[in-house]
Parts: structure tokens; C-alpha cells; sequence
């Protein structure tokens, strides 16, 4: 199955998340916060990526964006804890979306929600790697 990078500053919500991933058959590896994750990001070849939006330190954010630097087409689903707003602040979940994250769960999330947006991210994954490149030749 999967190589999956969870990065989560909650250790109930690492064990959760590893517990039900291991069980579908996947290899799981966890980090405690932004760095940590980033540094076994750099020394792993994951197929995708769990990432707290909310952690001491590096956050969800930037960790994404170095991420993305680094290997473009790994897909992220963004969690949080936060409540989602009702008229008033940010949405952060969808921030995420827009900023690159493939998917997004809100804790606490059940977990058919969770196995679902995997095979979903890992099936679009799949899916990408196999189409042509379309930017190959078009040199600027």
C-alpha cells in the first residue's frame, strides 16, 4: 500500500490516525511538528501526507509550502482541530485547499472520512503520475 507521513502535534490524534492506517495496510511514520515532519519528509519517499494545520513552531502553512517546494505532486490532506467559523474569521481548511492541500478533515473526523480522502488522494495520485507530462517541451 501507501508510505504516509502524518505531521500532528497531538499524540492521541498521530496514534488515531497511524492506528486506522495501519490497519488498511499502510506504512505509517509520524512527526510531532512542522520541522520534525519536513526533516522525515527529506529522508522518505511518501506517498502522501497528514499535516495539522495548527502546531507550536512551523505550521501547517509553511510546512506545506515547503513541501510543495520540494516535491510538488505529493498530495496533503490538512487537518484541524479548529472550529470551522460561522460568519466571522478565516475558513482554514479551505485556505489549505486553496494553497495546494488535495483534501481536508475537520477533527474529530470519523473514520470512514479518513479512509476515504486517502484512497480518494492516493487514486488522484495514481492517476497523475501516469498522465504525460504536459509541460514537458514548452520551455520558456
Amino acid at each position: 500500500m501507501a508510505k504516509i507521513l502524518v505531521i500532528d502535534d497531538d499524540s492521541a490524534v498521530q496514534f488515531t490516525i497511524r492506528l486506522l492506517l495501519e490497519r488498511a495496510g499502510h506504512s505509517v511514520v509520524t512527526a510531532s511538528d512542522g520541522r520534525n515532519g519536513l526533516a522525515q519528509f527529506e529522508t522518505g519517499d511518501f506517498d502522501l501526507l497528514f499535516l495539522d494545520i495548527f502546531m507550536p513552531g512551523m505550521d501547517g502553512f509553511e510546512t506545506m509550502r515547503m513541501v510543495h517546494r520540494q516535491k510538488p505532486l505529493t498530495p496533503i490532506i490538512v487537518i484541524s482541530g479548529r472550529p470551522l467559523p460561522s460568519g466571522s474569521g478565516p475558513d482554514f481548511l479551505t485556505m489549505a485547499s486553496k494553497l495546494g492541500a488535495v483534501s481536508s478533515l475537520q477533527k474529530p473526523f470519523k473514520p470512514a472520512a479518513l479512509l476515504a480522502a486517502v484512497a480518494r488522494c492516493l487514486e488522484t495520485a495514481r492517476e497523475t503520475s501516469k498522465s504525460p507530462d504536459r509541460t514537458a517541451g514548452n520551455a520558456a
